[in-house]
């Protein structure tokens, strides 16, 4: 799988492009903000981009997903967790004082165990609830998007609705602790830096 990263939107997203070098089919993953450089950088490599996924409902992770999904027709996958409870009125109500654009409602809903396949390869979605009830990390080969389950050097907040401390360190030390330590971390946001991998999150990250 080739991965591009960028970091987008006034939130500083690390939003990824992610794609099958056989059959130039790609993904979005969490495209929050700047949606004409990440067309841009779309058009560049040649893709085709079939989804647009969600690593959580944050507005921050998917203000851009209606402009990219209008310009390339790309569905958009969530987990089932995370469509229900971001469109609950009272939470709907709470994130818009983000001032950013919530996404349109998910085209196809994602559980623990499922496989999304982009081209030739296979990603694996794992369910990290915590930081939301629906947050999700994507695995394939040895790389790992994380989304704001786990960054380098630091973990996602959860005094946000639908967060929960004790299940974000339960996804954290079950779910990707026990992923092979050479497994390439890829964060949603770089406040400690925008890659890692699972031995030195275990060595360094003062979370764990």
């Amino acid at each position: 799988m080739v991965i591009r990263q960028l970091t987008v939107g006034s939130m500083a997203v690390c939003c990824y492009i992610v794609s099958c070098p056989q059959t130039k089919h790609a993904a979005v993953v969490d495209p929050g903000g700047d949606e004409e450089r990440i067309l841009a950088e779309v058009q560049k490599g040649g893709l085709d981009v079939k989804y647009i996924i969600a690593t959580h409902g944050h507005p921050d992770h998917v203000c851009g997903n209606r402009r990219i999904k209008e310009a390339t027709g790309a569905e958009i996958i969530m987990h089932s967790a995370d469509a229900a409870f971001f469109w609950q009125p009272d939470i709907q109500h709470y994130f818009s004082m983000l001032g950013l654009e919530p996404s349109p409602a998910p085209d196809r809903l994602v559980e623990d165990g499922d496989i999304i396949e982009i081209g030739k390869e296979k990603v694996l979605v794992i369910h990290t609830p915590g930081h939301t009830p629906g947050g999700i990390c994507l695995h394939c080969g040895k790389d790992l998007l994380t989304g704001d389950t786990l960054f380098v050097g630091g973990i996602g907040r959860t005094d946000f609705p639908g967060g929960s401390h004790q299940e974000l360190m339960h996804s954290i030390k079950t779910r990707l602790m026990a992923l092979p330590d050479d497994t390439i971390v890829w964060p949603g946001h770089g406040y400690g830096g925008k890659q890692s991998t699972i031995a030195e999150e275990l060595k360094t990250n003062p979370y764990l």
